[in-house]
């Protein structure tokens, strides 16, 4: 492959990272609310000071995988809400009229911040997918260790992440690989068991 550039994800890369969403996670839940929401959500980490929203790409190809959180969970998502209710509120709607129980699955979704054990004062790593063309060729460790990076630079002493606990073997032992440590398990209300994982860094 050739050289993998590390970036910043910008607004003209959104729609690209939609799709690499849609692409790498099948069936869950925030991808059936479909590209909209998508969108809406993925375009909140391009211009929230606290946000560290990453790219990689080659000259071949605009978007080999990306990955994106911030620095500061609460005060993220509380002004992701505040800013972007009227986006938010119209895919709730739409997703009401399919389920009911949508509506408050939706807030939930986006108002999330990990595990209830999740360490105070750490960053959270929101999401991160790279294409299958481009796995298993160290793409998704270079945009972690980027990203951590600059969650130091911007003073965190950890970070922390969640993923599926039953199922997910291949993303388990990625996550292990990284130095990351299962710090809890725990069931969500849609009966879904989560592994939290967390790391210190060096400041």
């Amino acid at each position: 492959m050739a050289e993998v550039r590390i970036e910043r994800i910008t607004l003209d890369d959104v729609p690209r990272v939609v799709t690499a969403h849609i692409d790498a996670f099948p069936g869950f839940f925030l991808t059936t609310l479909g590209p909209g929401f998508l969108r809406a959500f993925y375009r909140a980490f391009t211009d929230e000071p606290t946000a560290i929203s990453l790219k990689a790409s080659s000259p071949e190809h605009p978007l080999l995988g990306f990955v994106v959180g911030t620095v500061e969970p609460d005060g993220f998502f509380k002004r992701l809400l505040k800013r972007r209710w009227w986006e938010f509120g119209t895919h709730a709607a739409m997703a009401s009229l399919k389920n009911p129980a949508y509506t408050s699955r939706l807030l939930r979704a986006v108002a999330y911040r990990g595990g209830p054990d999740r360490p105070e004062g750490f960053a959270l790593l929101s999401s991160i997918a790279v294409l299958p063309a481009a796995q298993g060729k160290g793409v998704g460790k270079a945009l972690v260790s980027e990203w951590k990076r600059l969650a130091v630079e911007n003073g965190s002493p950890g970070y922390y992440l969640t993923t599926d606990a039953v199922g997910n073997d291949p993303v388990n032992h990625f996550y292990q690989s990284l130095g990351l440590k299962l710090t809890s398990s725990y069931t969500t209300k849609e009966g879904r068991v989560m592994n939290l994982y967390s790391q210190k860094l060096s400041q």
